[in-house]
């Protein structure tokens, strides 16, 4: 038996930190004691995100270079780029129309005993983001560094892909060694990544614990309709992204969802995509997804393939008409998802995306903005499962466009899992009679 002990350490350190927030809760006494404990346990969470954005720009620049470069033509590149975008689109319109669906049926607004905010009030977040100019020209950075320095990944993903052709261009000649530089250093930041990934558990109980601390467990009973209808729509979700895999993949999906555990548990517990994204172009290596593949497509699906978030704006967005007792006819329902569906393509990179995009869409039907400020308090709970359905949507998008490339080799073996002899079974013992 396998018994993989990243997994087991992070899945241990999410009951610790249940138990430890719920205890440091109770003992705070007030609202403002136990934001400051919280404080100090996001210290230790804050690190580990730091360490973790630390590697990512590097890594996605070394990963994709590599990749674009090591490809045979100009061809390949077009041909994987337009069945991962495809791929992106089917999966946001899945995502919307469930979001939809789940919103009509389970009516989680309806009966929420919670005082209305003003609708006047303001939410202080920047839905000016969004709009179609800003977002095409910030796909463009003006400073590579810049880009690295603020871990900008679509504009990163823009400036490797221009370096990548180039590089392609002349890999046979006097950029032969540029591009064994850059595979090296690709090797060399999956490894840092193996190393920051020890420190996984410590972050995973200290976020767990910072939101139990400051919230308690008694937030989940007030909005129990919301969470319980969030989540049994991801989960359904979950089913149509894992049936469109097995289309394609077969029994293998199974064996990679597996292989994407620790990934799934670190972006559930930290409620960040970025944290497990190193670990996911790991994993994925591991399952026998070829570098040139993963290190391009998964950056791209980082931008443009929020499954869990894409599905949420929709979901919330009726939360939010039902809460405030307005109907929206199915013409407008539908309105609203193409709307949906063209903002939330520019989310990559937005504070708080989500969130923005669905106060942005509010208005345009009639929706008083302030509606957020009902699941602000809540939003962190939210996060975690739409985190990490997005880091589902995107590892078996990858995975899905390397099959169909035939860029799938032989599973490596996993260095985190350790084999344990377990003892036989004793016989079974009858008592006669």
């Amino acid at each position: 038996m396998k018994i993989n002990k990243l997994t087991t350490a992070i899945g241990v350190a999410m009951v610790l930190g249940v138990a430890t927030g719920t205890i440091a809760h109770e003992l705070a006494g007030s609202p403002e004691t136990a934001k400051t404990i919280a404080g100090y346990f996001s210290i230790f969470t804050d690190v580990f995100l730091r360490m973790i954005k630390m590697i990512i720009a590097p890594l996605v620049f070394a990963t994709l270079v590599a990749g674009i470069a090591s490809m045979d033509d100009g061809k390949a590149v077009g041909r994987i780029t337009a069945k991962a975008m495809g791929w992106f689109m089917a999966a946001s319109i899945t995502s919307l129309m469930i979001g939809l669906v789940m919103a009509n049926a389970l009516t989680p607004g309806l009966g929420l005993n919670l005082p209305l905010p003003d609708a006047n009030a303001t939410t202080e977040l920047k839905t000016g983001a969004l709009n179609v100019k800003d977002f095409i020209t910030h796909m463009i950075p003006k400073s590579f560094a810049e880009a690295m320095a603020g871990n900008e990944i679509l504009q990163i993903v823009v400036f490797s892909m221009f370096f990548g052709f180039a590089l392609g261009t002349v890999k046979n000649g006097p950029g032969k060694p540029v591009l064994a530089a850059i595979d090296g250093l690709a090797h060399v930041m999956l490894k840092i990544t193996h190393y920051v990934m020890l420190f996984a558990p410590i972050g995973v109980f200290a976020a767990i614990a910072a939101v139990i601390t400051k919230q308690g467990l008694s937030v989940l009973v007030v909005y129990a309709k919301l969470l319980g209808s969030m989540y049994l729509s991801l989960g359904i979700l979950w089913l149509a992204l894992i049936a469109g895999g097995f289309a394609f993949l077969k029994r293998d999906v199974f064996r990679l969802i597996r292989q994407l555990r620790a990934p799934l548990m670190l972006g559930f517990a930290t409620a960040s995509s970025e944290s497990a994204y190193p670990k996911v172009i790991e994993q994925l290596g591991k399952f026998g997804v070829k570098e040139r593949i993963s290190g391009f497509v998964l950056p791209l699906g980082y931008s443009f393939n929020l499954d869990g978030s894409i599905m949420y704006t929709s979901f919330a967005a009726l939360f939010i008409a039902q809460v405030y007792g307005i109907e929206l006819t199915l013409t407008q329902q539908i309105t609203m998802l193409l709307v949906l569906l063209v903002t939330s393509k520019g989310i990559a990179g937005v504070p708080r995306a989500s969130l923005v995009v669905v106060a942005a869409v509010l208005p345009m039907f009639g929706l008083p903005e302030a509606g957020i400020l009902l699941i602000l308090g809540i939003d962190h709970v939210l996060d975690m499962g739409r985190t990490v359905t997005n880091v589902l949507g995107n590892a078996i998008a990858t995975t899905v466009v390397a099959k169909s490339e035939g860029q799938i080799g032989a599973p490596r073996e996993d260095d985190d899992e350790v084999d344990v002899e377990l003892p036989e079974p004793a016989a079974p013992v009858y008592a006669g009679k």
